[in-house]
Parts: structure tokens; C-alpha cells; sequence
């Protein structure tokens, strides 16, 4: 199950593929990386239809913020889940995150039990 991780910030990779290494040894999720919102799309239309089934996406980055690039995920692909993450747990960025699909939000500094539990829940279901 193939899970896509944007973030400008490139220690993120680390950090969840530090936080998921069980997972990732056992062959229960694979993760991929962007830096942008731009580099996230390119991903998910170099395969038709993606193999992407989840997004976890930054909501502030330079160029196409994480908003923006959720509204044109849910556009093109509304069967993608994507979960938006940000340092400020702010009213207005949530109700907008969900209002435009989002399946989650998490605060910085991310709740990895939180987001395993969501991911676990994904692969779950995906095997039934």
C-alpha cells in the first residue's frame, strides 16, 4: 500500500521512515516522498490510475500550498484519502482542510501513534 508523504521540509523523510520502519521491514505500507506540491501531483499522474492510495500532505510550503494541492487531488482523484498536517492547529486551516476533503489533520509535532493507527486502519481495510 502505497502512502505519499509532501513536505517541504526533506528531514521528514527520515523522520517517517524512522517512525514506520516496522511497517516498511514488513512490507505493509511503502512510502513515498515530494517537496512540493507540484512534485506530488507529477507522482500521482505518472501512473493511471495511481498507485498512491493515501496522502499526507503539509498545508505550508512555497509555491502550491497543501490546500491547494488537496483541492486538486480531490478533483482529479477523489478516491484518494489525503490527511493534511500543520505546525499551527488553526480554526481556519482545518475547517478548510476538511471542507475540501480531507480525511484527517494533525498538528506538528505529527502524533505518530495517531497516524499509525490511521494507516493500520487504511491497510486493514485494504486487505479485506
Amino acid at each position: 500500500m502505497k502512502f505519499l508523504v509532501v513536505d517541504d521540509e526533506k528531514d521528514v523523510e527520515m523522520l517517517f521512515r524512522q517512525k514506520f520502519r516496522k511497517e516498511l521491514r514488513e512490507d505493509l505500507i511503502e512510502l513515498v516522498f515530494a517537496f512540493s506540491g507540484k512534485e506530488a501531483l507529477e507522482i500521482l499522474q505518472s501512473k493511471n490510475p495511481p498507485e498512491v492510495v493515501y496522502v499526507f500532505s503539509d498545508i505550508n510550503m512555497p509555491g502550491m500550498t497543501g490546500l491547494e494541492l488537496l483541492e486538486k487531488i480531490k478533483a482529479e482523484y477523489p478516491q484518494i484519502y489525503v490527511s493534511m498536517i500543520s505546525a499551527y492547529g488553526d480554526d481556519e486551516n482545518y475547517k478548510r482542510a476538511v471542507n475540501s476533503g480531507a480525511k484527517a489533520f494533525f498538528t506538528k509535532p505529527i502524533d505518530f501513534k495517531n497516524l499509525r493507527d490511521e494507516i493500520l486502519t487504511m491497510t486493514e481495510k485494504k486487505a479485506k
